[in-house]
């Protein structure tokens, strides 16, 4: 059970806190001092980099977290209402991700390579909204997860 606790934290530190990262920080100031061509080649870069890690983050998350909820936890019935809320929340977030990767993202991508910049800007505001959902559902689930016990 403790590697996959671990496995299951550091996944979720990767992917949550790349989102705080981005949105809270890199995000201000790209778009304080980078042109739209620049800033949307950056932010299409970032995401090439950064998505990968999300992908194998969800990996590690579902696996680690149902290995845990199936064996040590024995199964739903079993599991606190706590780990039913993060088990939601995280299914949610995993959905908005894989809308995020499939639809603006990709358009990100096809508007910067054609040089499309309106087109690549309304994409990069989508993201920016969904990811800013996630990143507030994603701090919520570790407040879930830390006091959950506590708080449930």
């Amino acid at each position: 059970m403790s590697i996959a606790l671990a496995l299951h934290v550091l996944a979720i530190v990767i992917w949550v806190g790349g989102m705080f990262f981005a949105y809270t920080v890199l995000r201000p100031v790209a778009a304080s001092v980078l042109e739209p061509p620049q800033r949307l080649t950056v932010w299409a870069g970032v995401f090439g980099r950064f998505f990968p890690w999300v992908w194998a983050s969800i990996i590690i998350v579902l696996a680690s977290g149902y290995w845990m909820l199936l064996g040590p936890f024995g199964g739903f019935a079993n599991a606190p209402v706590f780990v039913h809320i993060m088990n939601g929340l995280g299914l949610i977030m995993m959905l908005i991700f894989m809308h995020v990767y499939f639809a603006p993202y990709q358009k990100l991508r096809k508007a910067v390579d054609d040089q499309r910049w309106p087109d690549g800007g309304k994409a990069l505001a989508q993201i920016r909204v969904l990811v800013g959902i996630n990143t507030l559902i994603g701090l919520l689930t570790i407040v879930i997860a830390a006091g959950g016990k506590y708080l449930l």
